[in-house]
């Protein structure tokens, strides 16, 4: 019945700022409607998964976290510290892959994944 995720949608106090962060540190092409359409390739998953309110995998203040998949982590860390983007929290690697959580504007924690 389903086909894939169809988007994420939010709203923040600071728009421009919050667009201009996305586009500069994520490097996601903001079109003029304020958004982007990311357009999967093969080995590119989007996970739909629940967490119990008391589950320490995000901090519960949070409701929702997004996830990023990369194409290389060890780039992606590169162009974050050109950025001046500290780590929220340092590489993890699992058997599920290699992930750093970032903040965004608003303070959200942002996953960036490599499979």
């Amino acid at each position: 019945m389903i086909k894939g995720l169809g988007g994420v949608f939010w709203r923040t106090n600071d728009l421009e700022a919050v667009k201009k962060w996305y586009s500069d540190v994520l490097k996601l092409e903001i079109d003029n409607w304020n958004g982007t359409v990311i357009k999967p390739q093969s080995g590119n998953e989007t996970i739909f998964s629940f967490f119990a309110e008391d589950d320490s995998s995000f901090p519960a203040e949070q409701q929702v976290m997004l996830n990023f998949q990369v194409h290389d982590l060890n780039e992606t860390l590169k162009h974050l510290e050109q950025m001046g983007i500290p780590l929220a929290k340092e590489q993890e690697s699992s058997e599920f892959g290699k992930f750093v959580w970032i903040k965004d504007p608003d303070g959200r924690l942002i996953e960036l994944w490599e499979k």
